[in-house]
Formats: C-alpha cells, structure tokens, sequence
C-alpha cells in the first residue's frame, strides 16, 4: 500500500476538516497521475470534503468508516485494518494508495511500504497532521523530484519515502 499526501513545512495536512491549499499542479500533476486507474482507500470524514460527497471517477474508492450501518453506492465499505488488509490480500493486482484524512494516515500508516508526499514550502494554521516521515525510524526519502512553484504562489516539491526494515 502507497500513502499520499499534501503537507506543509510541519507536516501539517488540514484545517478544519479541509485542505490546507488547492495546488492545481498537485492535484492534477501528482495525485491523478499516481492514483487515477488504481485503488484509493479513505475515511468516511474525508469523503465528506470532495465536492457533492462524489467518488473519485476512474479509481475503486474504498471507505473506512466505524459506522456499519455507512452505504455509498459505488463504493466498497470496510471498517476496520482487518478488512483493509483482507482486501488487500484478496486483490493482490490492485495498487492501494491511503489517501486520508489524518486518522486513516495515523491507524494505518504502518500498512504502507511507500508513500509519496507534496512537501509544501510553507506554513499554514491547521490541526490535522501526517507522520512526519523524517523523524521515523523505519522510513527513509529515496527521491525527491525538482521544485515546483504553483501558480498560486506556493513552492512545492514530491518526495518519495519507502519503509526500511529495522535491523
């Protein structure tokens, strides 16, 4: 399974449940280049911030959510790690990208061997965080791609991190 995300200088992901900015370049450039045709796996909260509740087209949307009564048509439901991990285990083909919010990021993080985060060179107010990946042990960035400045004026760049096995 793949993490991704947007964060700022801190790590930071959001604010009062939304994003912290809209990077057109991100989201075009990045998170539909690695996620469209795949599998996004988020939580019930998360869905809740796309525009209509819609899924995201060209991709399977999983759900997460505690609640079992939760339906969204179109979408596979599961609620809890072990389901998570069944269906992964049960779509071997399928590329898995955890894409939020915050709890999902912080309950399942361990489930991903990469993860591909848009560093924003900013700080912004928030109270939503990913793992900060540097500071972990058993994660190391592998790649980072050439800075970009988004046309609303905000410097970026993709960094690329895989799980090391601790020895």
């Amino acid at each position: 399974m793949i993490a991704i995300a947007a964060v700022d200088r801190n790590w930071a992901i959001g604010y009062k449940g939304d994003l912290l900015i809209s990077l057109p370049e991100d989201q075009k450039g990045v998170f539909r280049k690695y996620t469209a045709g795949n599998t996004v796996a988020f939580g019930r909260k998360t869905l809740q911030t796309f525009k209509d509740e819609k899924l995201l087209p060209k991709r399977v949307n999983i759900i997460l959510t505690r609640n079992e009564s939760f339906e969204k048509e179109g979408a596979v439901i599961l609620h809890n790690e072990d389901s998570l991990r069944e269906y992964q285990n049960t779509h071997p083909d399928e590329k898995i990208f955890l894409i939020g919010g915050a709890e999902v990021y912080r309950t399942m993080l361990h489930l991903c061997d990469e993860a591909i985060i848009t560093y924003i060179d900013k700080e912004f107010k928030a109270d939503a965080y990913f793992p900060n990946l540097d500071e972990l042990d058993d994660w190391e960035l592998y790649e980072e791609e050439p800075t970009v400045m988004s046309e609303v004026g905000v410097a970026f760049n993709v960094r690329h991190y895989r799980r090391i096995s601790s020895s």
